[in-house]
């Protein structure tokens, strides 16, 4: 057995297959593209595969330890954000890279952090997106009257949208019927004296359903020179703004 952990006659599809399994990881957990490819090929090349070539989408990873080897395909079909197991890859990718552990330990650990489920609970997120909400009010020159508000709305609002995920896999109608309730609440606020400014409620209230992080991965992965991907997840972006705006201007027309 050498220094890496993996006798001479292992498999190199052992090697693709874990590096796979942490690009999957990564991918499915919010990573930027760059940051994927890159921890893919550091970890193939200290198993001692230095010519190994990664190319990865938002939706589909192609990996290979040299360029006469066949190319392995993962297919992501869901993407979620987690960025404590986007840490915890890399830190198993700086290890093995620094021949603190082996390949076998690698590949423990990383099935460990695939298996983990990191998630905070459905009401602990509601009832962060309601802080959110009441918050960004504030901070958007809203009164505290006005964050009141805000606090139920936004809540109900994620709570239609992780309600509504469950029941079409369509996110674009989950967001745009989030966005609608959450614009129909604000107007009923003011309406009924609960509330001041509906705007400002509006704005507050649709914050958490906002793609701050897909939006930042696709800045920075066009920065990097991945284009496909950068433009694929802006687009993404582009969608779920779409959506949120065509909520809450339907209820502006309509009332």
């Amino acid at each position: 057995m050498d220094s890496t952990g993996y006798n001479s006659n292992t498999s190199t599809l052992e090697i693709i297959d874990l590096c796979l399994l942490a690009g999957k990881i990564m991918l499915q957990s919010g990573a930027e593209t760059y940051r994927v490819e890159d921890t893919m090929t550091r970890m193939a090349a200290s198993l001692g595969f230095p010519g190994a070539h990664s190319y990865v989408t938002p939706t589909v990873i192609m990996f290979t330890t040299s360029r006469t080897e066949p190319a392995k395909l993962f297919r992501i079909a869901e993407r979620t954000t987690d960025l404590q197991k986007v840490s915890e890859v890399n830190d198993i990718s700086r290890r093995l890279s620094e021949r603190q552990i082996t390949a076998a330990e690698a590949r423990e650990r990383l099935g460990v952090v695939d298996d983990a489920a990191h998630a905070y609970p459905e009401w602990m997120q509601i009832v962060a997106a309601a802080l959110t909400g009441a918050c960004f009010t504030v901070m958007f020159k809203g009164s505290l009257w006005d964050s009141l508000p805000a606090l139920l709305i936004s809540g109900l609002g994620y709570a239609a949208v992780i309600y509504l995920h469950r029941l079409v896999q369509i996110r674009f109608f989950a967001e745009f019927t989030a966005s609608f309730l959450i614009g129909l609440l604000a107007f009923f606020s003011v309406k009924y004296g609960i509330g001041q400014e509906m705007d400002k409620i509006i704005i507050g209230s649709v914050m958490p359903l906002v793609p701050g992080l897909l939006i930042t991965n696709a800045v920075r992965d066009l920065m990097a020179g991945h284009l496909v991907s950068g433009l694929s997840k802006g687009a993404d972006a582009f969608l779920t703004a779409f959506a949120i705006g065509t909520g809450i201007g339907l209820v502006l027309s309509l009332f």
